[in-house]
This record gives structure tokens, C-alpha cells and sequence, in this order.
């Protein structure tokens, strides 16, 4: 008996956020849809992070251009960024590329580019959130963060007041304000910024996971399988499994930190780097209680109330995508953490480990592939791929089925990067 052939008008590689919210946009615009994953969905990177639909983040994270972070960073002390050393040399050429797209008039560019989707992320994912019945794990109340330093809080307060064209919601808060939001809180700490229109989600991967099902119910076909396999045969693309062989006049690109592994079977070299990153669950002693995500500004961390505990995810380490992991960054944030709020016992046995996709830009690719006709491309969301997912599967979804898409999508397009080679 032959291999069973299945055919659809599209083959969606990854599960992720990304992928999973392609899926459902396509679906609805009429396209059978298979979403192929190796394993379950929302169990990568959109499983690990600090759970925050960001509608605040208007300015993109940028290279820091004074010197004295540069070389609190350069030390490898700084509980923020940390590197492994062997690594630093083989991404030199990449943090320059991004130093260099960060610099004020290029990453106000960047910013104006990235704003239809950060405007749009939260009503995007609200489209998702009623009917897959996740609504109780999203809370509108924004999140927290604080300075231990005065003159820290002071330039922060002066810099979220230039933000005022973007009409942001936020209270600044004294250490006297933000014991009242945050009675638990403890320690030396100056004063804090609540920013208030971002939405928290207390369990990120079950959000992901109860989209995926949403997609499902509505007919897609969700299957196991290693997007390595994906193959052009004519006007055709096709991945094999165990199970069957499918089929499709397109197939989409959605795989996080690991879609330049495919990309560059098919001759593109996109300038992907990964910023990895750690988190543990821990108990609130006693009856400590922690009311929303709240950020250590200096040490970049987060702790998150999360359906398993209280999150503590660590900022950015600079390592090859597969290295072994190195818990020095999550011990140091512990510590930190420990002094600033009540955490308990460890819930997890070993911290866990995710890989931001970065580009150097701090955008995005998001469209077709330049020289295969029905192969797009979305990934590189860095920092945010949870919370652009939605709004990237709908700008996906428009430009893939011949609508004309709710923003101009060059901005996010690959040839920024094949056209120079």
C-alpha cells in the first residue's frame, strides 16, 4: 500500500505563538491549514516568558550607546546581560550591526515601524482569547517596574514623559504608592513606574496551547512532525511524517530560534542571533502575595504570578543557541530577588531555558521568501514574540490570501537582508 497523501492550501511549520496565530488568521480567511510541530505547542519560547501582552513597549530594546552600561555589560558582572566568553567572538559582528541600528534616528525609525503592530497586539490576541476560553488567565492591569536608584527612577520618569505622543497609560509611583500596590514588596527600593495598558497572562504556554486546540475545533489539522523534512516539488511543498505525507501550494516559516536552521537549506542567510534566557518557579513564603509582573530595571529580571508560582526570568545571555545551560545568571537574579520580595522553595527542579530570535534591526521578518514562490517567512520577534503573535498572523494572513494588509508590511520584509547578501 502506498503513503498516504494529505493535501491542504497551506503547511504552517511551528506551533509557537507565531505559528499557531498564523494558522487560526488563515483559517478564517478560508485556507485549509496544517500546523506541523515536533512537539507540543507553546512548549518553547512562547512557554518561557515573563508573560506580558507589552502594548507599552513603543520603543524598541536597543543597544545601550552610553559607556558606562557598555562596560558594566563588557564585564560580564552585570546580572542584566551576561555572555560566555567563547562565544563573544563569534557574535561581535552581529552586536555591532545592532549597536549600529541603534543609534537614535535609525531606532526612532525602527519604532515608528514596529507601532501598528505593538498598537494592535492586545485587540489581536482578544479576537483569540474569548473564543479559546482564556480570558480568566489575562488580567488588565498592567505591570510594574521599579529603580532602586533615585537618579535612576528620575530619568525613567522623564523618559516615559517623552513618550507622551504614544499616549501611554502610566502612574508613577513613590516608595509610599507602590507599597500600596505591592505591600509584599520589600527592601531599598526609590520608586517605580506601573505601566498600565499592557495585559499579564498568568500561564503563557496554556494561552498557546488553548489556541492551538481553538484552531483544531475549527477544523485545522494539528500533526506531529520535523519541519526539517520540508521539501519543493514544483508549485508544491511538502513535509513526510510517520503518518502521511502532506501537501501544499504554500508553507510558512515559523519556527522561532530554529527557522534559519531551514532557511539556509534554501539559500538564506538571515542575520539571526538569540538572546537566551532562564526561568524558575518559586512558593511566596507565608502570605506574601504579588499583585502584578513587577521588573527589576537595573538587574533585568522579572517576577510574574504565574498559575505554578511566582516566575523569575532572567534577562539576556549572549550563547550559542544549544549551549549547555549556565545558572550564575539565574542565581545572581535569585539573590536579588530574594532581597526585593518573599520568595519560598524552588517549584521546579532545574531552571528552564528558551532562546529569543533576534534580529539586528529589532524587527521582525514577516512576508514571502524572495526566490520561492509559496514560502513565507515570520520570525525574529526577539523580546515579543508573544505578544506580536496575533498581530503577526493577521498581517501574514492578509498579505498570503490578497487582502490588502491593515499596515504597510516592507518594513518587516526579507529582502532587507537577502538583497545585500
Amino acid at each position: 500500500m502506498g503513503q498516504t497523501i494529505k493535501q491542504s492550501d497551506v503547511i504552517v511549520l511551528g506551533a509557537g505563538i507565531v505559528g499557531v496565530s498564523v494558522a487560526l488568521h488563515l483559517q478564517a480567511r478560508g485556507r485549509a491549514v496544517t500546523l506541523i510541530d515536533k512537539g507540543l505547542p507553546g512548549a518553547e519560547t512562547s512557554h518561557g516568558n515573563a508573560g506580558l501582552i507589552e502594548r507599552s513597549s513603543v520603543i524598541p530594546y536597543a543597544f545601550p550607546r552610553d559607556l558606562a552600561t557598555i562596560l558594566a555589560y563588557a564585564s560580564n558582572r552585570s546580572v542584566a546581560v551576561r555572555y560566555q566568553p567563547d562565544f563573544l567572538a563569534r557574535i561581535l559582528p552581529w552586536l555591532a550591526r545592532y549597536w549600529w541600528h541603534s543609534a537614535s534616528e535609525r531606532l526612532n525609525r525602527a519604532a515608528r515601524e514596529m507601532l501598528p503592530l505593538i498598537e494592535r497586539c492586545i485587540g489581536e490576541h482578544e479576537l483569540f482569547a474569548g473564543p479559546a476560553e482564556v480570558e480568566p488567565l489575562m488580567r488588565r492591569e498592567g505591570w510594574i517596574e521599579y529603580y532602586r536608584s533615585t537618579r535612576s527612577f528620575e530619568r525613567a520618569a522623564e523618559g516615559a514623559a517623552e513618550l507622551g505622543p504614544f499616549q501611554l497609560s502610566y502612574d508613577v509611583l513613590d516608595r509610599h504608592a507602590l507599597n500600596r500596590r505591592e505591600p509584599a514588596l520589600q527592601g531599598d527600593i526609590a520608586g517605580a513606574l506601573h505601566w498600565r495598558d499592557p495585559v499579564t497572562v498568568s500561564d503563557p504556554g496554556a494561552v498557546t496551547r488553548a489556541y492551538a486546540k481553538l484552531f483544531t475545533a475549527r477544523g485545522g489539522e494539528l500533526v506531529t512532525g520535523d519541519a526539517k523534512g520540508l521539501e519543493q516539488n514544483g508549485a508544491t511543498w511538502a513535509i513526510t511524517t510517520p503518518r502521511a505525507q502532506y501537501r501544499a501550494g504554500a508553507a510558512v516559516v515559523a519556527l522561532g530560534p530554529w527557522s534559519d536552521d531551514l532557511c539556509r537549506r534554501f539559500g538564506y542567510r538571515f542575520p539571526l542571533a538569540y538572546k537566551r534566557g532562564y526561568h524558575m518557579h518559586y512558593e511566596a513564603q507565608g502570605n506574601a502575595v504579588l499583585n502584578h509582573p513587577i521588573c527589576d530595571a537595573e538587574a533585568g529580571f522579572v517576577l510574574s504570578p504565574m498559575m505554578r508560582g511566582i516566575r523569575l526570568t532572567t534577562g539576556i545571555e549572549l550563547a550559542a543557541r544549544d549551549a549547555p545551560s549556565d545558572t550564575r545568571q539565574m542565581k545572581q537574579a535569585e539573590q536579588i530577588a530574594r532581597r526585593i520580595f518573599p520568595l519560598g522553595k524552588a517549584v521546579d527542579p532545574a531552571p528552564w531555558r528558551g532562546a529569543r530570535p533576534c534580529l539586528p534591526d529589532m524587527k521582525p521578518i514577516i512576508g514571502k521568501a524572495p526566490r520561492h514562490d509559496g514560502l513565507w517567512f515570520t520570525f525574529g520577534h526577539a523580546h515579543h514574540g508573544f505578544t506580536l503573535g496575533p498581530v503577526t498572523g493577521r498581517l501574514l494572513g492578509e498579505m498570503m490570501t490578497g487582502e490588502e494588509p491593515f499596515t504597510d508590511p516592507r518594513p518587516y520584509a526579507a529582502e532587507r537582508f537577502t538583497e545585500r547578501g
